[in-house]
C-alpha cells in the first residue's frame, strides 16, 4: 500500500504535470478565509517549478450542482498567485476547448488552475471521458490531494489509468505518518477519538483494537457508550440505533476502552447554559453533557504521558462554547507536552489545536478529515491505491 511511486521518483524537467490538489477551501466575498489547504500544497507546486516542469493544478470546491460562480476557482487561482513568484493562468473549464487551448499554451516555469472539477457530474461518477480528457492536458499526474483520495473521482483515481501516477509530499508525508502510525507506531500506542458519533468511527475502533494499546473515548459519542452501560442521559446527545453495536465494543475492549469517570453538564445547549460536574451515572432529565470533566482529564492525561505515539480525532467536548472547552483543550495540552510521535486528524480536532496555539508541537496535522479516519479504519483509499508501485 504505501511502496508507491514519489514525486522525486520522477523525471519532470520540460513536462506538463497535472496535479491533484485539495484546494477546497472556505471563500468568503469572493475571497479565500483559510489558505492552510493551498500552503499544505506549496512545496510540491515550487519543487515542480523549480525542476522546469510546467503544473497544472485541478481541485474541487464545495459541492456545486452544476456550474455555479459561487464555487468557482478563479479566487483560488488569484490568491495562489500572491505565494508563489511564477505567472498563475486560469482556465474557464477543467476539461474540454477551453481547458485544452490554456494547457497547450503553458510553458515550464509556470502554473495554470483548471475550474471547478464538481463542475461536471462525470467528477464523481469516476466517469473514464473525463478522466481521459484531464489526462490528455500533461504528460504526469501526481496526487497531493489527501483529503480527497477517499474518494474515487475522476481526478483522483480516473486519471491514473492514462498518464504515470505518483504522489506529491503532503501526500507521502500524510502516508508517512498515518501509515506508520498504524502500520509500526512507537509504543504506548495510544488513540483518542472524541466528536459526536460513534456511528462515524466504529470502524476505527474495530480496527484499533487490535492495534492500539489504549483508546480513550469522549465527546457526545462517549454519551452512547455509558447509555450501553444502563445510564440514563437526560437530553445528551445518544445514538440509539448503535447501542448495541456500543455494548459489542465495550465487551469486546476490556480494559483497552477507557471511557469518561466524571463528566460537565448542563441545562441547555447554549454557551451561557447553567453547568456542574458530576461523576458518571444518571444525568438528570433536561441536562446534557457538554465535556468531560477535570477527573477524566487527569486519567487521560495520564495516559497520554506515557505514550509513543498519540493519535487524536475528535474533541472531547463542545469547544466552540468556552465554558465547555477545559476538556479539549486540557487534552490537547497533555498530548503537545507528551513527547510523544503525535498526529491529530479530522477538522473539529485541528480547529480545537489551532485555537489552543499548541500546534506547532504537535507532530503531524492531517489535512484530510474522512480521508484520515478510512485510514484508521485500515481501508485502502482509492487516490493512493491507483498510485504506480515504486
Amino acid at each position: 500500500m504505501f511502496n508507491k511511486k514519489m514525486l522525486t521518483n520522477l523525471d519532470v524537467k520540460g513536462k506538463k504535470v497535472l496535479v491533484r490538489v485539495d484546494f477546497n477551501v472556505p471563500l468568503a466575498d469572493g475571497k479565500v478565509a483559510d489558505d492552510a489547504r493551498i500552503r499544505a500544497s506549496l512545496p510540491t507546486i515550487q519543487y515542480l517549478l523549480d525542476q522546469g516542469a510546467a503544473v497544472i493544478l485541478c481541485s474541487h470546491l464545495g459541492r456545486p450542482k452544476g456550474v455555479d460562480p459561487i464555487f468557482s476557482m478563479k479566487p483560488v487561482a488569484l490568491y495562489l498567485g500572491t505565494l508563489i513568484d511564477a505567472p498563475v493562468h486560469f482556465a474557464e473549464d477543467c476539461i474540454g476547448e477551453p481547458a485544452a487551448r490554456a494547457a497547450a499554451a503553458l510553458q515550464p516555469g509556470q502554473v495554470l488552475v483548471l475550474e471547478n472539477t464538481r463542475f461536471h457530474e462525470a467528477e464523481k461518477k469516476n466517469d473514464p471521458e473525463m478522466a481521459k480528457q484531464l489526462a490528455s492536458l500533461a504528460d504526469l499526474y501526481v496526487n497531493d490531494a489527501f483529503g480527497s483520495s477517499h474518494r474515487a473521482h475522476a481526478s483522483t483515481a480516473g486519471v491514473a489509468d492514462y498518464l504515470p501516477a505518483a504522489a506529491g509530499f503532503l501526500l507521502e508525508k500524510e502516508i508517512k505518518y498515518l501509515g506508520n502510525a498504524i502500520a509500526d507506531p512507537a509504543r504506548p500506542f495510544v488513540t483518542i477519538l472524541g466528536g459526536a458519533k460513534v456511528s462515524d468511527k466504529i470502524g476505527v475502533i474495530e480496527n484499533l483494537l487490535g492495534k492500539s494499546d489504549q483508546i480513550l473515548i469522549g465527546g457526545g459519542m462517549a454519551n452512547t457508550f455509558f447509555k450501553a452501560q444502563g445510564y440514563e442521559m437526560g437530553d445528551s446527545l445518544v445514538e440509539d440505533e448503535v447501542i448495541d453495536t456500543a455494548k459489542a465494543l465495550l465487551e469486546k475492549a476490556g480494559d483497552k476502552l477507557l471511557l469518561p469517570v466524571d463528566m460537565v453538564i448542563a441545562d441547555a445547549f447554549s454557551a451561557d447554559a447553567a453547568e456542574r460536574t458530576m461523576s458518571v451515572g444518571d444525568v438528570p432529565a433536561g441536562w446534557r453533557v457538554l465535556d468531560i470533566g477535570p477527573k477524566t482529564v487527569a486519567l487521560f492525561s495520564e495516559v497520554i504521558a506515557g505514550a509513543g505515539t498519540v493519535v487524536w480525532n475528535g474533541p472531547m467536548g463542545v469547544f466552540e462554547f468556552d465554558k465547555f472547552a477545559k476538556g479539549t483543550f486540557a487534552i490537547a495540552k497533555a498530548v503537545a507536552e507528551s513527547g510523544a510521535t503525535s498526529i491529530i486528524g479530522g477538522g473539529d480536532s485541528i480547529s480545537a489545536i489551532n485555537k489552543s496555539g499548541l500546534e506547532d508541537k504537535i507532530t503531524h496535522i492531517s489535512t484530510g478529515g474522512g480521508a484520515s479516519l478510512e485510514m484508521l479504519e485500515g481501508k485502502a483509499l482509492p487516490g493512493l491505491a491507483v498510485l504506480d508501485d515504486k
